[in-house]
């Protein structure tokens, strides 16, 4: 049964309503062991915190087992202050750790005529289906995957099977569907639902997950000033939930400017970036915004790596973000096996370039500016630029700072900007 409620103001659902629902979705059901599949600190926003503690509530309170294991994909485990901010009084011990390179099993695979036809002859190599081994565990008897429904520079809307191939997905299908989105082009992708990665994860799920208990609980969600609003909660086990949200997220999310920006500032809050891994969403999520030889400076505070392990980030020094023809072009090369043994972090260089079009200066406080300009970014002092562009006094959108006009975004991950002028339908 599909339950799907839409505020009706601008305040989005009440904590009320969501319990109830998330109570509702629990209807009728004989549970023992369930598997809760929340999305890491890096989707803070999501709410799903709050429904991952309202589960763990109403299923312990009934004698259930539930075990929480974030859908980390290839981030660093959710910290113990991380965790108590997210997840609440949720024990710290009880979360079990995602390891993408050893804790999955092959499915089978995405056949390459079937990888052909998605990419349209892009990419022609058969792609793994691989997950946590517990996704397949015959112990639970509900796996529940809250998150939030949002425009995603890969898959286009993230979420739903993306939270498994991805979240709790193994090194090859991760490595490819996001190199497949970034040669396919992000701008045919961002903010849509079909897109070819999203086809990927389609097929997969069809073939070998959709006879696991799975109910997802997406949400569509804003964040104004920091505050958590949810617009709509939409809970299912089929697709139908996913159509849905992406649907009221291209309200929500998409901000058209009728006009290209010409200087971007974006605010990175320090608790949710530590990585240009993570902070590049200044990037993806704007450049659809940005005017041809436009300014897009980035505040990072928190910023203090470029990848979000050690190998990534030596990737990344190693060879920058230099545009998406650069970047495959070495990928080609009979030096680069580094690049192509982590194709995640190839199709991660090419979504953090601006292909030259527009200029992207990084103000950090914890990397020096030789390391910035090293993987090809400008740099900038994060104090000097922070006090001329204070967060604190910037109003998110047009704002005029010593008679120029700028564009402030206070957190990129909730949104995606578009030119109404460049980018029709």
């Amino acid at each position: 049964m599909d339950i799907f409620k839409t505020a009706e103001g601008e305040q989005g659902l009440s904590n009320e309503e969501i319990a109830a629902l998330l109570e509702k979705s629990l209807e009728g059901r004989t549970l023992r062991n369930v598997l809760v599949i929340p999305p890491d600190f890096t989707r803070y926003h999501s709410n799903a915190g709050f429904i991952t503690q309202t589960y763990w509530r109403l299923l312990t309170a009934r004698g259930v087992n539930v075990d929480v294991m974030p859908a980390l994909g290839t981030h660093v485990p959710v910290s113990e202050s991380q965790w108590k901010t997210m997840f609440g009084d949720i024990p710290y011990d009880r979360m079990i750790v995602h390891n993408w390179r050893t804790d999955v099993v092959k499915l089978g695979e995405v056949p390459a005529d079937a990888v052909k036809d998605i990419s349209e002859g892009l990419w022609t190599d058969p792609v793994a289906v691989e997950v946590n081994r517990r996704i397949m565990d015959e112990r639970y008897d509900l796996i529940i995957s809250p998150g939030q429904v949002v425009p995603h520079e890969v898959i286009g809307m993230a979420n739903h099977a993306k939270n498994l191939f991805v979240g709790c997905g193994g090194a090859d299908m991760i490595n490819k569907s996001h190199m497949i989105g970034a040669v396919c082009g992000m701008e045919k992708a961002m903010g849509r639902d079909h897109t070819p990665v999203r086809r990927l994860f389609d097929y997969a799920f069809d073939h070998f997950v959709a006879q696991r208990p799975i109910l997802w609980v997406l949400t569509v969600n804003t964040a104004p000033g920091g505050k958590i609003r949810s617009h709509g909660l939409f809970i299912g086990e089929g697709r139908n939930c996913l159509t849905e949200a992406v649907k009221l997220a291209q309200q929500k999310n998409i901000d058209y400017v009728e006009h290209g920006i010409r200087k971007c500032v974006v605010y990175l809050d320090p608790s949710e970036f530590t990585s240009t891994w993570l902070g590049n969403k200044s990037i993806y999520r704007t450049r659809m915004a940005m005017a041809d030889g436009g300014e897009l400076i980035v505040l990072a505070p928190g910023v203090h790596q470029f990848g979000e392990d050690k190998a990534v980030d030596a990737l990344i020094r190693k060879y920058g973000y230099r545009g998406r023809l650069h970047t495959l072009e070495v990928f080609k090369r009979p030096d680069a096996d580094d690049l192509r043994a982590n194709m995640g972090a190839a199709a991660h260089l090419i979504h953090g370039s601006s292909d030259g079009r527009f200029s992207i200066t990084y103000c950090v406080k914890n990397i020096t500016k030789e390391e910035v300009e090293g993987v090809g970014f400008k740099a900038a002092d994060y104090d000097e630029m922070v006090a001329k562009y204070d967060p604190g006094k910037l109003q998110y959108g047009y704002n005029t700072v010593d008679g120029e006009e700028i564009y402030f975004i206070p957190n990129p991950a909730l949104g995606l900007w578009i030119n109404r002028e460049r980018f029709q339908g």
